[in-house]
């Protein structure tokens, strides 16, 4: 009598390498926002300002476009685990740095910027490995795959670091040492992960790599939409817990509000799988969220915050599974991770809205810079959805016919 065989077993090969892939992705995103509502912590230990405080979050978008600026076109020349596998490391090691950085502010901003530059390759990379792994009937897949490992990875970390540093010992040590171990984990699991890249492909290294006939369509509809996907998450974690938050429980409020809103960017990734529904939704949600945070403020309400956060928090998910399932249709094989990076170059511009929303607060106003920030995501979410209409649809009525000759044949 042959042996049973249980049902983890009869498991598909390629579908426990698309899960350990995924659970790399997500020990990495997790670091990121470990810092997040640590910054309560470093503004009472360090003196520092709003502007310091929102200038510490806005570098990691430094570090990621310099990352993303060459790092989709480096593994498209050598292969993908050859830039996951060590940067990875390198995220574990700048996540112990954090440990000496909370009683220097030169430090802070090291740290950050270096972990924007680890996360940008990570990130950009794995997302192109995924959608290799996964082949081209599985796109949609490998695309949600990548948006939710990620936005849980941001969501988890905030959580839990705040929980960890309000009621728990080394505040400043302890939640980056959780990560660490995570991340050991996750790297060990890309021993199951077969390299996709089987020929070195020539590409120019500082390049954003577009071929000529996405250009227009990525102008047009992944640059807005990628604005969305951490912008909104960005300012219901930093701004809105600086302008709003109760006595007594700021880090762990901060920290809730952080896994709200990326939580609910991690829920919306995995429903939003409607690429002609997903941007435009999103950014009139980001901009709905937006209004709330802006009623918060105003009324000086910290109950309002948590509505805020999970509509920016869904507004971002949307954007950024929209935006990977279109990048995936887009990019030619050759530069398709080149192309992920440019989509992500343009999403980590956003982590820079909080400071640039705190320089306008201390020139206009709080009240007024947030009010702004509802109209433009407001009116992008219309141009969205009729440029979505002009070039998504023809080219999928396009495609249809030669979907049904190839069946036929």
């Amino acid at each position: 009598m042959p042996p049973v065989r249980t049902a983890t077993a009869r498991r598909d090969p390629a579908r426990r390498q698309l899960d350990a892939l995924t659970f790399a992705l997500f020990s990495v995103a997790l670091g990121t926002n470990v810092p997040t509502p640590l910054l309560l912590v470093y503004q009472d230990t360090l003196d520092l300002s709003e502007a310091e405080l929102t200038a510490i979050f806005g570098c990691y978008a430094i570090g990621l476009i310099l990352a993303l600026s060459v790092s989709g076109a480096a593994s498209d020349r050598f292969g993908r685990r050859a830039l996951v596998l060590p940067f990875g490391i390198v995220a574990g090691l700048v996540s112990l740095l954090f440990i000496p950085a909370a009683e220097s502010l030169p430090l802070l901003y090291a740290g950050r910027l270096l972990q924007g530059a680890v996360s940008g390759v990570v990130f950009s990379v794995a997302n192109a490995w995924l959608q290799e792994l996964a082949g081209p009937d599985r796109q949609q897949s490998a695309a949600t795959r990548g948006a939710v490992s990620t936005s849980l990875g941001f969501a988890i970390a905030p959580a839990m670091s705040g929980v960890l540093a309000q009621y728990g010992p080394a505040p400043t040590a302890l939640p980056y040492l959780v990560h660490v171990a995570v991340l050991v984990a996750g790297l060990a699991a890309l021993g199951l992960v077969p390299e996709t890249v089987h020929e070195r492909r020539p590409a120019r290294l500082m390049h954003l790599g577009l071929p000529p006939e996405a250009r227009r369509p990525f102008r047009a509809l992944l640059a807005p939409t990628a604005l969305g996907v951490f912008a909104f998450p960005a300012v219901a974690a930093t701004l809105l817990p600086l302008l709003v938050v109760p006595d007594g429980v700021g880090v762990a409020y901060a920290g809730l509000l952080g896994g709200l809103a990326l939580g609910a960017s991690a829920v919306a990734a995995r429903v939003g799988r409607s690429v002609d529904r997903g941007a435009p939704l999103g950014m009139a949600l980001g901009a709905a969220g937006q209004a709330v945070g802006v009623v918060a403020v105003v009324l000086g309400s910290e109950p309002f915050l948590l509505p805020a956060a999970v509509l920016l928090g869904a507004g971002g998910g949307l954007c950024l599974t929209a935006g990977l399932t279109l990048t995936a249709r887009l990019a030619p094989p050759a530069t398709r991770g080149a192309m992920n990076s440019a989509f992500y170059a343009f999403a980590y511009i956003g982590f820079g809205t909080p400071l640039l929303l705190a320089w306008l607060g201390s020139t206009f106003g709080s009240v007024p810079a947030l009010a702004a920030f509802v109209a433009v995501p407001a009116a992008l979410a219309g141009w969205l959805w009729l440029e979505l209409r002009r070039v998504v649809r023809p080219r999928e009525a396009a495609a249809r016919p030669r979907r049904s000759r190839h069946r036929e044949g």
